[in-house]
């Protein structure tokens, strides 16, 4: 399940589309599922501060001043929490394919039941072993677009023998938030140029490049800003529902 930070609507036929995105949760009615909204409410609350946190460390590693991220981000700030249950994945097929998050960056809350695997810096493939009262931290592709590839976004993939559950909160800007590269001192560009796994990390490729045959994780582009980053993510994660929804828009 998914639930998106709480915004007014915007009209059905607002341009830029990915506007159309902004609107109010659907809540279980109390009788359904007793204290679901209000410990929702805290997890934002709370899983917002410590991002906000990160986001402060990661400003300072950066060079930048600590609240540089949080002046960016602007007042419209958009983050998205995934309620995962996995079942027992199919032996020779994953969970969850591999991929990067397409926000700032995740916490996740990974359970108690192996599954998570990321991909390390030699391309290997490492089991998480979860650790009782811990986060597991990623970083996405706004990140990675922001910095020009100084963070790369996380390569990770799900293949579980067992049914499991993980709670995400994906920390992201206003949707209108540009994704162009910051102004970051001359070494951090240096730094990229010296490692081929930073100068060709790449993207995830949006839906008309997967019908083309760029892998998932390969692509050079991107959208220019927040919204379109999920614009993207939405047609290629859920086609079915961006043809139902939005069928002017399923490919784009």
């Amino acid at each position: 399940m998914d639930l998106w930070t709480e915004h007014s609507p915007r009209s059905a036929d607002v341009e830029p589309a990915y506007l159309r995105l902004l609107g109010p949760n659907q809540w279980f009615p109390e009788d359904v599922l007793p204290g679901y909204r209000a410990t929702m409410a805290r997890w934002y609350a709370e899983l917002g501060g410590l991002a906000d946190r990160l986001m402060q460390v990661l400003a300072a590693g950066l060079g930048l001043r600590p609240d540089h991220f949080a002046r960016l981000f602007g007042s419209e700030t958009m983050s998205l929490t995934k309620l995962i249950s996995y079942p027992e994945t199919p032996v020779g097929q994953f969970g969850v394919n591999a991929h990067h998050d397409a926000g700032f960056l995740t916490i996740l809350a990974p359970g108690q039941t192996p599954g998570l695997e990321v991909q390390n810096a030699d391309g290997d493939w490492i089991p998480l072993v979860p650790a009782p009262q811990a986060f597991v931290i990623n970083l996405g592709e706004v990140l990675q677009s922001m910095t020009d590839n100084y963070f790369v976004a996380t390569p990770h993939r799900v293949v579980t023998r067992a049914p499991r559950l993980s709670v995400g909160y994906f920390q992201g800007p206003s949707l209108d938030t540009t994704m162009e590269p910051l102004s970051l001192a001359p070494e951090y560009r240096a730094a990229v140029a010296s490692s081929p796994r930073h100068a060709n990390a790449g993207f995830m490729a949006q839906p008309d490049e997967v019908d083309a045959g760029v892998a998932d994780m390969a692509s050079d582009k991107h959208p220019d800003t927040y919204g379109g980053q999920l614009w993207n993510y939405f047609a290629r994660s859920y086609p079915e529902n961006m043809q139902l929804h939005y069928p002017a828009h399923a490919t784009e």
